[in-house]
């Protein structure tokens, strides 16, 4: 496979998943916009470009590279052990989602990562642009893990296109302001992250952001203890973001964040402490 048809294919599927969350939202949205988001979707989506410019120019080793690579000289875990095609197919996306987990998992244990997650959190609102807005250095390192695992495993680069595709479409869901029936949503949560499951993330309450870190599948917080099913509070009356900023931020804001920005006290360590809300 040619690294120019993998872009192909995740375009189509990125503007695909993109389209059907942006009109779902307009159509039948889970809450009312009451931050706007006019210049939050302008802010956001600037990140996004910025965000795809900096993984193609700064590193431009992407993850189907070094899979495509393994398989040619038959380094990583997979091309040693010549395992059914299904099994390392599925062993490839549980290990890879995992890694995904604990990932997430660090940037909100590590202060000086933590800081870099913060342009994530402090979104007012949460919708489908709030799934792709992260600072430029969080996704280099993102990507940086990700290639190591996948020098490691040695997965097909077709395995790990499906992997990139998929997280990439359920960061853009699970952040959408979209309306699931609460029963349809129960029965999904058993299988993949939902909206009203990640959004319970997003609270300003320090106990329920340090909560339900998974991206794609949701039994990793269940099986570590980071599962929360409900809020607080109704979905509706969640208070989005972190409590130390509660104004819509500027894209150059955002940029310096990491280096001037109030980091709060949203420490790992504040699980099950009495949720806040701000001031």
């Amino acid at each position: 496979m040619k690294l120019k048809d993998e872009r192909i294919i995740r375009l189509l599927f990125f503007f695909g998943i993109f389209f059907i969350i942006a009109v779902w939202e307009i159509i039948l949205p889970r809450r009312s916009y009451s931050h706007g988001r006019g210049k939050r979707w302008l802010n956001n989506i600037t990140v996004i470009i910025l965000n795809s410019a900096a993984v193609r120019f700064l590193v431009p080793v992407i993850p189907i590279a070094v899979a495509l690579q393994g398989v040619e000289t038959g380094r990583g875990f997979f091309n040693v052990f010549n395992l059914n095609p299904f099994l390392e197919t599925v062993l490839s996306f549980i290990i890879l989602d995992f890694i995904i987990y604990l990932q997430h998992l660090m940037f909100h244990a590590v202060p000086l990562l933590w800081r870099l997650h913060m342009v994530h959190h402090a979104d007012l609102g949460i919708d489908v642009t709030t799934g792709l807005r992260f600072h430029p250095i969080e996704i280099l390192i993102s990507l940086l893990i990700k290639i190591s695992v996948i020098y490691v495993l040695g997965p097909s680069a077709v395995v790990v296109i499906a992997f990139e595709t998929a997280l990439n479409g359920s960061a853009m869901f699970n952040h959408g302001n979209i309306y699931i029936n609460p029963r349809i949503d129960s029965m999904l949560r058993l299988f993949i992250v939902t909206p009203d499951m990640h959004r319970i993330h997003h609270s300003v309450a320090i106990g329920e952001t340090n909560s339900n870190f998974g991206f794609n599948l949701p039994w990793w917080d269940r099986l570590m203890g980071t599962y929360r099913a409900e809020s607080y509070k109704e979905q509706k009356e969640i208070i989005i973001g972190l409590s130390q900023y509660r104004e819509h931020l500027s894209f150059a804001v955002m940029m310096i964040m990491p280096f001037t920005g109030n980091p709060g006290k949203y420490a790992i360590n504040r699980w099950g402490r009495i949720p806040r809300e701000p001031h």
